[in-house]
């Protein structure tokens, strides 16, 4: 029996490469996107379909917890009408956005915007989604470089929501564990994708962030999309609670 995985903001960037990478692999997926992105998740649905793989697509946005309950009833129809099945094995907890501002220019509107959509939606929605969650199945959890080393200094807010993700993770792992669920946290460096604005995706910066890194270079998605497929369909099972992170050993 195939495996399924559910992975949050799957429409582009990591969550797109995450999407394909585990496809590859032999996964099943249950994707989502914001209703603005209904052509991009088309798109990666068509890929997935393309690598022999099924999958479909449900809008979500994790800023609205009112409508996690139904949203899990959604998943709940798509689990038993698509694969006649009542659970799935992997939460992605990947959807993000990344605004930056120094702390003297952070408005409480910007930090109610990071909290909604790195901390409380994926607080909420894994609480809803638990007992859809086969036992011995995974969760992971996206943190950032940023929770331990400071880069440029205008995430302030963005790497202390991720560092509240990190701790929730830690409580979740232990929580879960009767059911044989590990949880983790994979904490992502800097890395060329579109998100906070596309800027490493700038030859320039790329060059000056990657010349910070052990590697030489800035993380590129199919560098995180391997360390994903490694913990979720790897003999890893014994890991919980843990942070990892990929980030070619920036500013080490």
């Amino acid at each position: 029996m195939s495996k399924i995985a559910l992975i949050t903001g799957a429409n582009r960037g990591l969550g797109r490469a995450y999407a394909l990478a585990l496809a590859e692999a032999g996964v099943d997926l249950i994707l989502t996107y914001r209703t603005h992105a209904k052509d991009a998740i088309e798109d990666v649905l068509a890929s997935v379909r393309g690598l022999g793989r099924t999958a479909t697509a449900i809008p979500l946005d994790t800023r609205e917890v009112s409508s996690f309950d139904a949203f899990a009833g959604e998943v709940r129809d798509a689990l038993r009408e698509t694969w006649g099945r009542d659970s799935f094995d992997f939460l992605l907890n990947n959807a993000g956005t990344g605004p930056g501002a120094t702390i003297a220019d952070t408005t409480v509107e910007l930090v109610d915007e990071v909290f909604a959509v790195h901390f409380r939606g994926p607080f909420f929605l894994t609480q809803k989604l638990l007992p859809l969650i086969a036992d011995e199945g995974r969760i992971i959890n996206f943190s950032t470089g940023l929770s331990r080393f400071t880069g440029d200094g205008i995430y302030s807010a963005y790497g202390a929501m991720k560092g509240a993700v990190e701790v929730f993770t830690r409580y979740l792992a232990k929580e879960v564990a009767p059911r044989g669920i590990s949880a983790n946290v994979i904490a992502i460096g800097a890395t060329a994708t579109e998100f906070g604005g596309g800027l490493l995706l700038d030859e320039q910066v790329g060059a000056h962030i990657g010349a910070q890194t052990a590697r030489g270079r800035i993380g590129r998605p199919d560098d995180i999309a391997g360390v994903v497929v490694a913990m979720l369909t790897g003999d890893t099972g014994w890991v919980t609670a843990q942070r990892i992170e990929a980030s070619g050993g920036m500013l080490i």
